[in-house]
């Protein structure tokens, strides 16, 4: 039996010049190839939009309706799509023919009105006589007639698609209509291998990956969504100065500044997220991915393109808007133009609303396979220090990508310059940076700060500047975000450069890394509330040194693309990247106060070439040259101290005033030698009872010393772990025992330090430095000064607001009897 479809599809392909064959496909390979490639179409790309045009909204052109009949016919001889999708597309065809043309005549009269105007294909001037033929075929009942064309329309067609399964692909259609999966490079993007590498630098597999998950997860929307905002908060001139420094990129910047002028949205992911699906399609194609990673890819993309758009109309403004910032040129204006086919026609792969691109198990499916990518520790470390860094967001893939040698060299360079870690150096030094004791301090101020019951601000040395307690007060917002983020992500940029540079032990690169997000899944329930902590953090407390990087944070909080939504947010066994110190311990530590700012990290043992420089440093300041003479010194501070010369050769003094002046009088009178200076200096300081060194106890700075000499000791091995502890206790009761509070110990630490002071001109800039140093130590202003504010002092009672979070050092363990 005849199909009446087919026999009249092939009735008008001789229209077309082509000789009646009950079956339109009928036709060698080759042949039908190199007949497309006259019509204009290269790949199956161009036949969709073939295809998507003949069955437009509006009334299509005849010969366009005729060219996507021959078009199918063709495709179908040369294997681009199958028998079933070209008849599912030549009903639609016949269909919207039907519609508009009550019967063949009038058919065949639109054809000749248009032959002129549009031109012809073939130019072939059998046109007429075929037209002719068609009608006496008709007429005379040897054809298939219009009316049993429309019969057979009528009748129920088999549930074919027009378009690509999956319908992720029909995201696609951005670029062209998808009609055939699994991609096919030669059928599909024959020039993509060119096209990546001079257009994108993709050169293979990995690179395309890479590519793949910077578009997920940054793109371009990035630095769009940043100078943006920055240019919302700019007035009209500092607008303009922006635009001159960006020199070759002016005309970006002069599209950017009209969407801001004129009140664009200013919005553009999907010009990511499109190329995104792209360049999954192109990967496939290429074999370059298998087709459960280009999918997956593709589901992501949509994935993200779902959670950003309610519909079909709203993804092509936000792409156009991306276009019009990378062409450096508005296009706007061109939407209705450049997006009407997908818009309207009722053949369009955007029929299906944009929500149900993708069923629940693909999503799922996606974002599982998404997650895998980034699923080890290295990650975590990445995406940390890419928002210091954006630029590390180009090396995600398979596994974290190599650097440059030129990336090696900035990495040294930094670490080197920064933290004094070379190449060769034990990357327990890196521990350092590693600051738990810091966390518990901004917590403690935070929950203080909550119910204002931070230190006073009045000390008896003095007041810290306004702007510094202002910082202080507003760690109250703080205060329900835990504040490990802050001191970790600056460790994880640390651990970053460590990787990049080559020079350290891969394995214990991966521990240290592993640990890092141990701990801050355990802090962290995810990537909102570690992003939210760190934005609280980072607003109060801004980096100096680097710039605010709040609007960076909020980025990656806000975009779903972002790779902090798609880490393995899991925590292993416990360990730290570094030392986690008892309240008791890093109270003892800080009693060294500003002799030694660092104490928010444990004392570990150094490079040989740090160990010279603090040799030097215990030779030129106290002739100290080897263990046996600091252990001897340390119990001499500890025991006696400066503390014991002042109540023997000073303290008697304060009896006899005359005596004082006399011995002072005789002193000025004779040639001193440079003890002798000293000892006037100090009896002046007796008689003037300089910084109250007559009426307060002086042991603090017999006390801060031994920290800080044990320290230095730890440092270069010369004390264990056991002897280190040793002095911090003795340290710790001789605090307990001479003082009651971190104020009489700050008054006493400035005495002693005033009252030894070897004679320097700067004597008054060392004292105004220090006595400013430790007001900001008793009062938390500015936050980071010193711990003395968020700390109990030896001995006395617990009078802090306990945080509301876990991330605070452990305190010690009683045990009730």
């Amino acid at each position: 039996m005849v199909d009446p479809l087919n026999a009249w599809w092939a009735q008008q392909l001789v229209l077309c010049g082509w000789p009646f064959d009950p079956d339109p496909t009928a036709m060698e390979s080759q042949l039908a190839e190199s007949h497309l490639m006259q019509m204009g179409m290269r790949d199956r790309g161009e036949l969709g939009w073939l295809l998507l045009q003949a069955c437009s909204l509006e009334q299509a052109s005849p010969t366009v309706q005729l060219a996507a009949l021959e078009g199918v016919a063709l495709s179908v001889a040369a294997g681009w799509i199958g028998e079933s999708q070209a008849r599912a597309w030549v009903h639609h065809v016949a269909s919207d023919i039907c519609r508009h043309h009550a019967a063949l005549s009038s058919w065949l009269s639109a054809l000749r009105q248009v032959r002129g105007a549009e031109g012809w294909w073939r130019g072939d001037d059998g046109f007429p006589q075929a037209c002719d033929a068609l009608l006496t075929l008709e007429r005379e009942g040897d054809g298939v007639t219009w009316e049993r064309l429309e019969q057979a329309l009528a009748e129920p067609q088999p549930d074919t698609s027009l378009w690509a399964e999956p319908t992720v692909w029909r995201l696609r259609a951005v670029f062209a209509p998808t009609l055939v999966s699994p991609a096919n490079a030669s059928l599909d993007t024959p020039h993509a291998i060119e096209w990546l590498r001079q257009e994108w630098d993709i050169r293979g597999r990995d690179d395309l990956i890479r590519t793949l998950l910077w578009l997920a997860g940054q793109g371009d929307r990035y630095q769009w969504d940043m100078d943006a905002m920055q240019l919302l908060d700019k007035d009209e001139r500092d607008r303009q100065r922006w635009l001159v420094s960006l020199q070759e990129s002016a005309s970006y910047g002069r599209t950017l500044l009209a969407f801001v002028s004129c009140g664009e949205p200013l919005e553009w992911a999907a010009w990511d997220w499109v190329r995104l699906v792209e360049l999954a399609f192109v990967g496939e194609g290429l074999e370059w991915l298998d087709a459960a990673e280009s999918r997956a890819f593709a589901a992501h993309g949509a994935d993200l393109i779902a959670r950003r758009y309610s519909d079909w109309i709203a993804l092509s403004h936000a792409y156009q808007r991306g276009r019009s910032l990378f062409e450096g040129r508005d296009v706007m204006a061109d939407n209705e133009h450049d997006w009407r086919l997908l818009w309207y026609s009722p053949a369009s792969p955007w029929q299906l609303p944009l929500r149900e691109v993708l069923d629940d198990n693909t999503r799922a499916a996606s974002r599982a396979a998404i997650g895998q990518w980034r699923n080890d520790a290295r990650h975590w470390v990445l995406t940390l220090a890419a928002v210091r860094e954006p630029g590390l967001l180009v090396r995600q893939g398979t596994a974290v990508t190599s650097p440059s040698e030129e990336q090696r060299q900035v990495a040294r360079q930094h670490l080197q310059e920064a933290l004094g870690l070379y190449p060769g150096d034990d990357l327990a030094e890196l521990s350092r940076h590693w600051l738990p004791a810091q966390a518990h301090h901004l917590n403690q101020l935070a929950a203080d700060a909550r119910y204002n019951a931070l230190p006073p601000t009045d000390t008896r040395l003095g007041k810290p500047e306004p702007d510094a307690v202002n910082q202080r007060a507003a760690l109250k917002r703080c205060s329900h975000h835990a504040a490990t983020i802050y001191m970790a992500e600056k460790y994880a940029f640390h651990l970053q450069l460590a990787m990049d540079s080559g020079d350290f032990d891969a394995t214990s690169l991966d521990a240290l890394a592993e640990a890092l997000r141990s701990v801050l899944c355990r802090f962290y329930g995810d990537a909102r509330r570690l992003l939210d902590a760190w934005a609280a953090w980072e607003t109060a407390l801004p980096d100096d040194h680097s710039g605010a990087l709040a609007p960076d944070i909020r980025w990656h909080r806000d975009d779903p693309g972002s790779p902090f939504h798609w880490l393995d947010w899991c925590a292993t066994a416990w360990h730290e990247p570094g030392i986690r110190p008892s309240l008791r311990r890093f109270t003892a530590q800080t009693l060294v106060g500003p002799l030694n700012p660092n104490v928010w990290a444990e004392p570990v043992k150094e490079s040989e070439r740090e160990c010279r420089a603090i040799r030097e440093w215990l030779d030129e300041q106290y002739a100290l040259q080897d263990r046996d003479a600091l252990l001897e010194f340390l119990d001499y501070l500890l025991n006696a101290g400066d503390r014991q010369d002042y109540q023997i050769n000073y303290a008697p003094y304060t009896l006899n005033k005359e005596r004082l002046a006399s011995e002072i009088a005789m002193l000025e009178a004779s040639a001193c030698n440079e003890d002798d200076r000293n000892h006037l200096l100090r009896l002046e300081r007796v008689q003037k009872n300089d910084a109250c060194c007559n009426d307060v106890d002086m042991a603090a700075w017999d006390i801060a010393q031994s920290i800080d000499l044990a320290m230095a000791g730890r440092q270069l091995g010369w004390l264990d772990d056991q002897t280190f502890d040793l002095y911090l206790e003795t340290a710790y009761s001789l605090a307990q025992t001479h003082y009651g509070d971190w104020s009489a110990y700050a008054a006493g630490l400035y005495a002693g330090f005033a009252f030894f002071m070897a004679e320097t001109e700067e004597r008054h800039t060392f004292l105004q430095r220090f006595r400013d140093a430790l007001v900001g130590w008793l009062t938390g202003a500015p936050p980071l000064a010193g711990p003395w504010s968020s700390l109990d002092f030896p001995g006395a009672r617990p009078h802090h607001w306990a945080p509301m979070h876990i991330d605070t050092l452990l305190g010690d363990a009683h045990t009730l009897h």
